[in-house]
């Protein structure tokens, strides 16, 4: 390994330990379980992306939408539309109503369980994505079934995007903050010590945060020390919020139409950017 890489490396894992320093959730106990340098190695097929970028997002909460996944979402959006890729969002109502006229999106539909399979299939066919990414999307149990942190069955109300992972093509990465998200499969085990109904669902690349959308903003600061520019400068998690929030959005904690996320105000996401900033100018 080169004196680069081994810089690349450690770098990595201050991002991966950044990222879960609150440990609100338990991730930081996830954490040993996955290889080090994740972040780089999402980063690096992130960095390496010119063409259809799936982004799955969209947790259901009450009969909206939470905070968490699609602030993140719109980060890797921007993020991909910068490095001159095709980023798509790929998510069910409401959601999908609420982006559709500011971002290119793909709508999935609630309650088509028995044809999963070959709608993802389909579409996979047509969109011809060259990496797959969740963030804060339920996965399946071991039932097959949609569960949310309080163990409440959510299946009727979740859109699926399981299969869009697993039956890709391409590289797929996931991003979760608790266990019962898209991706988690790949620490069952450990996950199922937590309290939450894991997810079995795997995915290439696992990341792990104490809010999804945080990850966002990780593999941003990773792609800006690969390519010698700050990517980070334009983040405005603030201003995403409020765009959510005027479309109708929750918090999925509080489950209340605010300006936070899972629990946490705005302040708390903004604090890691800059941190991640700093970090980005010290490895100048």
């Amino acid at each position: 390994m080169s004196a680069q890489q081994q810089d690349y490396l450690a770098l990595s894992q201050q991002i991966e330990q950044l990222l879960v320093r609150q440990n609100l959730r338990g991730m930081a106990s996830l954490k040993p379980h996955l290889r080090p340098g994740y972040i780089l190695r999402a980063a690096r097929v992130i960095n390496q992306c010119r063409g259809t970028v799936l982004i799955g997002t969209g947790f259901p909460v009450l009969n909206t939408f939470e905070t968490d996944g699609p602030v993140g979402a719109i980060g890797l959006y921007q993020l991909l539309k910068c490095l001159g890729a095709a980023p798509v969002i790929v998510c069910g109502d409401p959601l999908y109503s609420a982006l559709k006229a500011d971002y290119q999106c793909y709508q999935i539909s609630v309650n088509q369980f028995d044809a999963l399979p070959a709608i993802a299939e389909a579409a996979l066919a047509q969109l011809k994505p060259q990496l797959v990414i969740s963030i804060e999307r339920p996965g399946f149990n071991a039932q097959q079934r949609y569960a949310n942190m309080r163990g409440e069955d959510i299946s009727a109300r979740c859109a699926s995007f399981d299969y869009f992972l697993t039956q890709a093509p391409c590289p797929t990465i996931g991003i979760g903050d608790g266990g019962n998200e898209i991706g988690m499969g790949n620490l069952l085990q450990a996950v199922s010590a937590l309290n939450i109904t894991p997810c079995v669902t795997e995915c290439d690349e696992l990341i792990v945060a104490d809010v999804s959308n945080w990850a966002a903003w990780g593999i941003a600061a990773m792609v800006s020390l690969l390519r010698g520019e700050n990517l980070l400068a334009g983040a405005e998690p603030l201003t995403i919020l409020q765009y959510l929030s005027a479309k109708g959005s929750v918090d999925g904690v509080t489950r209340l139409n605010t300006l936070t996320e899972d629990g946490l105000a705005h302040t708390e996401g903004q604090q890691l950017i800059d941190d991640l900033s700093t970090l980005i100018q010290g490895a100048d």
